[in-house]
């Protein structure tokens, strides 16, 4: 009998990548390159299956071990129908991506969010096998979730459900990449903490190690903000620390509202600065969250990071093609 493998591709703003996989061996091939947006939506297309055809060959794999190729979007998706609403970095709108890729590859094509991936890949292959009611929140350039109920992804009616990133933290706060005002991800997330820093350091001329990175206008990623946290940078610290009290408030009132027994907290910013934040978090989480609630609740740092929505394609498979892989 023929082994079974899936390709898991992340549709990244800036790079796709490909992985070949199973459970029982895990990621034994990847592929990547550049994410062309500006040619249009069909060059893409084309350029995520030839990516499929160079991991496969990679893989040394036959074309009939391979049952199904898995998509991460970075947008809105209708997983039954394979139609990307709309994914904003990448360009695409009410595009019908599983039609149009199944014309240039031989495998059958699964999509879905990718926040949802990563959820499903932490549920299934990560610290969130034993959950029974999941959240994932992942804390990057935005902040993502993706939400488990009685073992099984939770999409909502139109499949845009886990969008804690746009809960309303604080009224006329800072304007989200969304348009609104004081979203959580307006206040807690990576971009968010940057912003706060370069005003510290710019309008308010206060000191700080990424001092001169600001000056030049690099970007400031989660390792910059790691090495200022280990320099013991007051800016930094202050401003991450306010980060983390907003996203233990958050998870608080989630928790009160589902009472989940797992929440997991993954994305570059946790992966970075987990040993820091976590403690913070937990703290602020238990002084506002209703005592019932939080009995029980495990509050820990995801293990898989981006292999997170990789994994997730796994179960994606068995979701929707009952395929077992």
């Amino acid at each position: 009998m023929q082994e079974k493998f899936i390709v898991s591709v992340d549709m990244g703003g800036t790079k796709i990548l490909a992985s070949v996989l199973n459970s029982k061996k895990g990621i034994i091939a990847r592929q990547k390159k550049p994410t062309d947006i500006d040619s249009g939506t069909k060059v893409y297309v084309k350029d995520i299956a030839e990516l499929v055809h160079k991991v496969v060959k990679t893989s040394k794999l036959d074309e009939k071990n391979i049952v199904a190729v898995c998509l991460g979007v970075p947008g809105s998706v209708n997983p039954q129908t394979g139609v990307i609403g709309i994914a904003p970095n990448l360009g695409i709108k009410n595009y019908k991506m599983k039609a149009e890729l199944e014309k240039l590859i031989p495998y059958p094509v699964l999509l879905e969010n990718d926040v949802n991936l990563g959820a499903l890949g932490i549920k299934n292959y990560g610290v969130g096998k034993d959950a029974t009611n999941m959240l994932a929140v992942f804390v990057g350039t935005g902040i993502g979730g993706g939400v488990v109920i009685d073992k099984k992804m939770y999409r909502g009616f139109n499949f845009v459900a886990g969008e804690i990133g746009h809960m309303l933290v604080q009224k006329n706060g800072p304007k989200c990449g969304c348009g609104k005002k004081g979203c959580f991800e307006a206040l807690a997330s990576r971009t968010a903490i940057v912003n706060n820093i370069i005003n510290d350091v710019k309008k308010l001329k206060k000191k700080s190690v990424l001092s001169d990175l600001i000056k030049s206008n690099e970007r400031i990623k989660s390792g910059a903000l790691r090495n200022a946290i280990d320099k013991k940078d007051k800016v930094v610290t202050i401003r991450i620390t306010e980060a983390c009290e907003v996203i233990g408030d958050v998870l608080a009132s989630v928790c009160n509202l589902m009472n989940f027994d797992m929440i997991v907290l993954g994305g570059g910013v946790i992966e970075a600065l987990g040993d820091f934040m976590l403690p913070i978090i937990k703290q602020q989480f238990n002084n506002q969250v209703f005592t019932a609630a939080a009995k029980g609740v495990k509050i820990v740092p995801s293990k898989l990071a981006d292999d997170a929505a990789i994994y997730g394609g796994l179960a994606l498979a068995e979701e929707f093609l009952d395929i077992k892989v």
